[in-house]
């Protein structure tokens, strides 16, 4: 018994350690073309630890997220951030996005955005460069729906640009 007990810690407690040590870096962002409001509605969903590292690093070392923590320059160093990482353009127009606010769902920050007067899209440029500044291993995925066209791509560090053309 005593042996057997030994032989499964042996091969447990490896994986155990494995998966304490690894993680996964990934943001995702939704973007989807609402023609009737002429309104590109853009909706990214990013780690709190994560987000929080990269906020006090570039701008303030106190900085808290969490619905309870939460300090009170969250929001203006969310949109600072987030203005200066997630870059669209609209047929070769670089479009500035209004932060309309944020929630927390457990461990993920849910950041609302918008485009407004938005009348028609012939091709989308999409530059999503977050967390790549503190984890080089970072993924953003973008999942976009554009006149009913669903496209998703992942975006890398060395890889951090797409281009959509619709017509």
């Amino acid at each position: 018994m005593h042996r057997l007990k030994t032989l499964l810690l042996i091969l447990v407690l490896p994986l155990l350690s494995f998966s304490a040590v690894h993680k996964y870096y990934v943001s995702v962002t939704q973007i989807e073309y609402v023609k009737d409001k002429q309104s590109v509605q853009i909706i990214t969903r990013i780690f709190m630890d994560d987000f929080e590292d990269v906020l006090q690093l570039r701008y303030d070392d106190n900085l808290l997220l969490g619905p309870q923590l939460e300090t009170s320059q969250a929001d203006y160093f969310i949109e600072r951030y987030l203005k200066a990482k997630l870059i669209i353009s609209i047929d070769g127009e670089e479009k500035a996005f209004n932060y309309i606010g944020k929630k927390y769902d457990n461990d993920i920050v849910i950041c609302y955005l918008e485009i407004e007067g938005v009348t028609d899209i012939k091709n989308i440029k999409i530059e999503n460069s977050v967390l790549f500044d503190l984890f080089p291993e970072q993924q953003n995925m973008i999942k976009t729906k554009i006149y009913s066209k669903n496209k998703s791509f992942i975006l890398i560090k060395e890889n951090d640009k797409a281009m959509l053309n619709f017509k």
